[in-house]
């Protein structure tokens, strides 16, 4: 399954949810993705099928191996570029706004280059 950009904000944003409250719920997720609860739930079900997600008996949002693996990798990488923007000197809130769009698209090549640079000039 190829995940595009939208796929992968839903999936680290469960994962950062998790992270925060020990859980996420799809009300949670919609809340903070700004989308309606129909919306997220279409999401979760294609998620479900795709092998990404399961739910357990309270109905929270369990990532599954491969869908921990691609959020990890898009939290990573938005994590690092946003620190890497901020230390060349773009504002805090621009960083991060960035950050959430080019951590879909930049390559490993790319990725790995920054956080060697951003390693040896810390």
């Amino acid at each position: 399954m190829v995940m595009q950009e939208a796929g992968e904000m839903y999936l680290e944003t469960i994962l950062r949810i998790q992270e925060e409250q020990g859980y996420a719920r799809s009300i949670d997720v919609a809340n903070r993705m700004g989308y309606s609860k129909p919306t997220i739930s279409e999401q979760m079900k294609k998620f479900r099928e795709a092998g990404l997600v399961s739910f357990d008996d309270e109905m929270h949002i369990i990532l599954t191996q491969k869908g921990l693996k691609i959020a990890k990798k898009t939290y990573e990488r938005h994590v690092a570029i946003t620190r890497f923007l901020e230390a060349i000197g773009v504002s805090p809130a621009t960083a991060e706004n960035d950050a959430c769009r080019f951590e879909h698209y930049i390559s490993d090549e790319t990725f790995n280059c920054m956080k060697a640079f951003a390693k040896e000039h810390a």
